[in-house]
C-alpha cells in the first residue's frame, strides 16, 4: 500500500460527499486572495482541512479549540504585520519583583537601552520584570502579549488600553508569538513560568524548531540566579553527558542592561537571518567576508557541514532570494541540522569586523 502525498490525501476526503466542492473552495479563495498569490495551495489545503474536520463532525469542545486557535492566530498575524520590519526583543522575568528591588531598575533600564537601538520590548504585559521593561521602553516601543484568566487581572499600566496589547486564551499560541516574534531573548531571574520559558526556548533553538537568535542571561551584579542555573547545567547535564558543551554556548551571562543591548546588537553586527533552500543552509550577511575568513570556517567549522564547504553568493548570485533580502550577501553550506551551540559559534566569527570585506 502506498502513501499519496497531502494534496490527494485532503482530496479524497472532500471528493465523496460533494463532487463540486473543490470547485466551490476554489472560487471561494478567487474572490478572497488576490491574484497571483504564492499562497494560494496553502490556503487551500486549510480549506479542505477544516471540511474534512467538518465531515467527520468531532467533539464541540475539539471544534472550538481549532475556532479559538485560527481566531488568535489571524488577529495576531494582522495586529503584528505593522512591526514587521522592527527588532523585537523578548523580555521574560518574574511578575512578583518588588518595584524597590534592583532587577526591576535592571529591567526597566533594559527597556530603554533597548528603545534607544529602535528594538521594540515584548513581555506577558503584566507587572514586575514586564511592566518594569516596558516602563523603561515607553508604550511605542512595547507589546504586551497577555494571558487571559478566570480572576481578575490588569496589564502594566504602560500598555493598558492601546492598541499594542493583545490577549490570547490559550498559553500555547501566545508562546508561538513569544519566539515567532523575537529578533532575541532577554530572560531575568524569576520562578517556575520563567524556567519553563528558558527552557522551551533552549529546547527549541538547540533542535533547530526555533531560528538562531541571542538567548541574554541577566541578573544583578551580585545575583547568583543564573550562576546557580548555569552550574547545576554544568554539574548535571553537561557532565553526564545529555547536552553538548557547545550547547551551553546558546546562552550569554550579562550584569548590566547595556551589556544586554550591546549583546543583541553585536549578534547582528554582520548576521542578518537565515534560510533553507534546496537542501543548504543559507546566512544573510550584512557585509561579505574575505577570502581568509573563508578558508578559516573550512578549517575551524567543517564540523557542521555534511558536505564540504562554504559558498559566498553575492547579491543576486544564485538562484533568486526574496526580493526584500535580495540585496544581502549569502553563505551557503550543507548544515547537518545538528549543534547549534556550534552553528552560533560561527555567526559569532561572522559577526567579527576584521573578517568583513571593505566596501
Amino acid at each position: 500500500m502506498t502513501e499519496d502525498n497531502d494534496d490527494s490525501y485532503l482530496a479524497r476526503h472532500v471528493e465523496p460527499s460533494a463532487a463540486d466542492l473543490g470547485q466551490r473552495i476554489d472560487e471561494l479563495l478567487a474572490h478572497a486572495l488576490p491574484g497571483g498569490s504564492p499562497n494560494l495551495g496553502l490556503y487551500r489545503e486549510m480549506l479542505v482541512t477544516v471540511v474534512r474536520m467538518a465531515q467527520t463532525n468531532p467533539a464541540r469542545w475539539d471544534a472550538k479549540i481549532v475556532l479559538q486557535t485560527l481566531k488568535e492566530l489571524e488577529q495576531a498575524f494582522r495586529t503584528l504585520e505593522r512591526f514587521r520590519r522592527r527588532r523585537k526583543v523578548t523580555v521574560f522575568g518574574s511578575a512578583r519583583t518588588r518595584i524597590d528591588h534592583g532587577l526591576y531598575t535592571l529591567a526597566r533600564e533594559l527597556g530603554s537601552a533597548l528603545a534607544r537601538r529602535d528594538m521594540m520590548v515584548i513581555t506577558g504585559g503584566g507587572a514586575g520584570i514586564m511592566g518594569a521593561a516596558h516602563e523603561g521602553a515607553g508604550p511605542e516601543a512595547s507589546l504586551g502579549f497577555n494571558i487571559t484568566l478566570p480572576f481578575e487581572q490588569r496589564a502594566n499600566p504602560t500598555i493598558e488600553g492601546t492598541d499594542h496589547l493583545l490577549s490570547f486564551h490559550f498559553f500555547y499560541v501566545r508562546k508561538l508569538f513569544f519566539l515567532k516574534e523575537a529578533d532575541a531573548l532577554v530572560l531575568c531571574p524569576g520562578g517556575f513560568g520563567t524556567l519553563d520559558e528558558t527552557f522551551e526556548v533552549l529546547t527549541l533553538i538547540q533542535t533547530g524548531k526555533s531560528p538562531l537568535v541571542p538567548l541574554v542571561l541577566l541578573d544583578t551584579p551580585d545575583g547568583h540566579f543564573w550562576d546557580d542555573t548555569l552550574a547545576y547545567l554544568e554539574r548535571n547535564l553537561l557532565e553526564e553527558g545529555y547536552i553538548l558543551p557547545a550547547d551551553l554556548k546558546l546562552v550569554r551571562l550579562v550584569r548590566s542592561p547595556e551589556a544586554a543591548a550591546a549583546e543583541i546588537e553585536r549578534f547582528y553586527g554582520n548576521y542578518h537571518s537565515t534560510r533553507r533552500r534546496d537542501g543548504l543552509l543559507h546566512i544573510r550577511l550584512k557585509h561579505a567576508v574575505t577570502p581568509a575568513c573563508l578558508e578559516q570556517l573550512a578549517r575551524d567549522f567543517g564540523d557542521l557541514c555534511r558536505t564540504p564547504g562554504f559558498t559566498q553568493l553575492a547579491p543576486g548570485e544564485g538562484q533568486a532570494d526574496e526580493a526584500e533580502f535580495a540585496h544581502l550577501t549569502r553563505l551557503t553550506f550543507d548544515f547537518h541540522g545538528r549543534h547549534y551551540g556550534r552553528l552560533r559559534e560561527l555567526v559569532d566569527e561572522l559577526n567579527r569586523p576584521e573578517h568583513w570585506l571593505s566596501t
